[in-house]
């Protein structure tokens, strides 16, 4: 049922993952992640015994706190190889849950998902796979696939979890084949219904976005505060329908998203990561809104990082919009060289997919490093870096068309020579052709200054000369 790099290992190679997914401190990856998961699941179901002699003698503690995914697998292990309690109920799960935060909307779906699993194994009602197992690396679940999951426990007799089969709907999204609609339809299930007219709507209904500027004038640096006051651009979304049929623990995921919102949790990483991408494939858009704030940390302050973030936003199935083109935005210019080489990488993947609005970007790119977010050098030396990836120089160029007359306008000269001279770079190798008039003016003026020679350079790449 479940094939390719999600499929089942067998008991002993499924230990050897375990033991070296919990030896790690790291992020194990969403492919990983999702196989252990559902591995753990699916041999409980066949023999739960078994499973415990596998796994039981695999170290599950840590002297360094190690990442969120490691802990979790390292729950769902105990509860698989633990007692059985019988009296519990798998089905009151997350009844104590309280919404503290929007920003982390994603991981409150996660986090349901994997309680609920957790719950069901130590009430000893396993289920031989989760129907949330996703179909590739992005996170998405394949429709067919989904359907085909529901009639095999229709055929065994068993109740879909609610967060499991919320989580999969929520992976489900894009054209419906309508017979895959028709074989919903005909699910005897209770939620046959629910997950037919789910999937004929084409999966989560896509939100009305809004972009806004932080309230007040620009602000220098502060040394003390380190605040950033009228410096940022976010984008905030409307409410989605549709909230009532899912486990409370989702309903923030669904509510309008104020992108100015404050709280604790915007600055940690563990929630910037590829499964947050992965928990809604089909709405990068959601994900990069919420955590837009702590991308943009780590360009204007000495934030944490994000490069798994931004390279799943790009890699992701659904659109593209300001929010995926505003987290690229301050990656190119983030102070982590890390961050920088997954932005460039994340430019590169939305430029060969399709995806990449390069005016949008340009203009973004102009207006945030008016506003001082943005530092001129480690966006130039981004630039250049694409230029040399596939598909690079034409997304760079893409890009700078639009942005190169405000940078050029809003900027000290000192940094326009080496931004003119990857303006050239990626025009030649484009085959780039036009004109601007902002770099005929200064390829017309006398002098052999750096800045004059990359003006004319670029000048006579757009002529074809």
């Amino acid at each position: 049922m479940i094939k390719g790099e999600f499929a089942v290992p067998s008991s002993g190679a499924l230990a050897d993952e375990v033991a070296a997914v919990l030896a790690g401190r790291h992020d194990p990856g969403v492919v990983p992640f999702e196989r252990v998961l559902n591995a753990v699941v699916s041999h409980s179901f066949r023999d739960r015994e078994a499973l415990a002699a596998a796994l039981g003698s695999v170290p599950r503690e840590f002297k360094v706190k190690p990442h969120a995914q490691v802990r979790c697998i390292a729950g769902i292990v105990g509860a698989a190889v633990g007692p059985v309690r019988a009296e519990e109920s798998w089905e009151s799960a997350g009844a104590g849950w309280l919404e503290l935060c929007q920003h982390v909307a994603l991981d409150y779906v996660a986090g349901a998902r994997t309680g609920e699993v957790a719950a069901r194994l130590r009430a000893g009602d396993p289920v031989p796979f989760l129907l949330s197992v996703p179909s590739g690396p992005t996170g998405a679940v394949e429709p067919y696939e989904l359907v085909e999951r529901l009639a095999e426990y229709e055929r065994l007799g068993i109740r879909p979890g609610p967060a499991d089969l919320g989580q999969a709907l929520l992976r489900c999204g894009g054209r419906v084949d309508p017979e895959v609609v028709r074989a919903a339809e005909r699910l005897e299930l209770a939620e046959g219904p629910r997950v037919a007219s789910w999937l004929r709507q084409g999966g989560l209904p896509m939100p009305a976005w809004w972009r806004e500027r932080e309230a007040g004038e620009a602000e220098r640096p502060s040394r003390r505060r380190g605040a950033r006051i009228g410096r940022r651009i976010l984008v905030g979304h409307e409410a989605i329908e549709g909230r009532g049929a899912f486990p409370r623990q989702f309903w923030s995921l669904f509510r309008t998203f104020e992108p100015h919102i404050s709280c604790p949790h915007w600055s940690l990483p563990d929630y910037r990561d590829a499964h947050t991408v992965a928990t809604l494939p089909w709405h990068p858009e959601i994900a990069a809104a919420r955590l837009l704030t702590g991308v943009a940390s780590a360009a204007d302050q000495d934030g944490c990082g994000s490069p798994a973030f931004l390279e799943a936003l790009a890699s992701a199935d659904g659109p593209a919009g300001p929010a995926v083109h505003l987290a690229v935005a301050y990656g190119l210019a983030s102070v982590p060289e890390r961050d920088r080489e997954a932005a460039v990488r994340a430019l590169g993947v939305l430029a060969s997919r399709g995806r990449l609005d390069g005016e949008l970007l340009g203009r973004e790119l102009t207006e945030l490093v008016g506003l001082g977010t943005l530092r001129v050098p480690l966006l130039t030396e981004s630039l250049g870096a694409a230029v040399a990836i596939p598909e690079g120089a034409g997304a760079v160029w893409a890009v700078l068309a639009t942005a190169l007359p405000g940078l050029l306008a809003r900027t000290r000269p000192q940094v326009h020579g080496a931004l003119l001279a990857v303006a050239a770079d990626s025009a030649r190798l484009s085959g780039a052709r036009g004109e601007l008039p902002e770099v005929t003016a200064l390829a017309r003026r006398p002098g052999s200054s750096q800045l004059l020679r990359q003006a004319r350079r670029l000048r006579d790449a757009l002529a074809g000369a």
